[in-house]
């Protein structure tokens, strides 16, 4: 991912969408906002922060990426594998129940945040169809971003080869210890002994009791086994880089949210 700045906040863009002229996108970090405390500074999430700071973050961020904040388009996420196609009759809502969404219309800014879970970008630029997705560790398991790449070619015959998608930072392997719910969770949805170089084991780092597990290598292995053509992965820990990002975990629970913004241009 390439670090850019506008006025006071920083954002990222990634390589490979960012040279598709008729998209954009980003994710924000911590700075640039006004929030403080816990949520300093460019918390996009109300929960627990003032309201009015929320605001003035998400109308910053619109104007770092050039989108119309009364247009946003988010989803009240709740770790599930719901996909929602919108279109510009959905600007300005959110959407309950909701972790990933789907349009190929030009001028609906997508919204979805984070602080610790996967921000994972897709778009196929023969179609002019994005999808932006919202997966922790049940939405992984759940397959939400395979989900997200079938809901887009049964929507709007995108062909997966087609497709170029990116996972965001998020927590790494190197931080992200589980319990034995998780392990269980993963291995089962993992889980294809005919084929050993799929398998819940190979996310899965460390001995027993203390397994870490990676959800970049998870959501790249559903895009892959989808059959996206292209798969970038920021690579980027947002617990070992809370300078830059919210983390839930190393926050202990109180933090900020940053986002992933995607519009197609009109």
């Amino acid at each position: 991912m390439d670090r850019h700045q506008h006025k006071d906040l920083i954002y990222y863009k990634f390589a490979g969408l960012d040279v598709c002229a008729e998209l954009q996108h980003g994710i924000t970090t911590r700075h640039g906002g006004i929030s403080r405390g816990p949520y300093a500074t460019l918390n996009l999430t109300k929960n627990g922060d003032d309201a009015a700071a929320v605001e003035e973050n998400l109308a910053r961020a619109c104007a770092a990426l050039a989108v119309r904040r009364e247009d946003l388009v988010s989803p009240n996420q709740r770790h599930t594998a719901n996909v929602r196609r919108v279109d510009r009759d959905d600007r300005g809502r959110v959407l309950p129940g909701y972790d990933a969404l789907i349009t190929d219309q030009a001028g609906v800014p997508l919204l979805l945040r984070y602080a610790d879970c996967v921000p994972v970008l897709i778009y196929d630029p023969c179609r002019h169809a994005i999808g932006l997705v919202h997966s922790g560790w049940r939405g992984t398991v759940l397959g939400i971003t395979r989900a997200t790449v079938t809901a887009m070619t049964e929507a709007y015959g995108c062909r997966p080869a087609d497709m170029i998608a990116a996972v965001g930072p998020s927590i790494g392997p190197c931080c992200y210890e589980v319990g034995q719910e998780v392990v269980d969770a993963v291995l089962q949805a993992f889980r294809m002994p005919d084929e050993p170089a799929r398998g819940g084991n190979e996310l899965l780092a460390g001995g027993p009791g203390r397994r870490h597990l990676d959800l970049w290598a998870a959501n790249a292995l559903w895009l892959r086994e989808a059959g996206v053509g292209q798969v970038e992965l920021a690579s980027i820990c947002t617990a070992c880089h809370r300078d830059e990002f919210f983390s839930y975990r190393a926050s202990k629970g109180t933090t900020g949210h940053f986002g992933a913004i995607m519009q197609l241009k009109g």
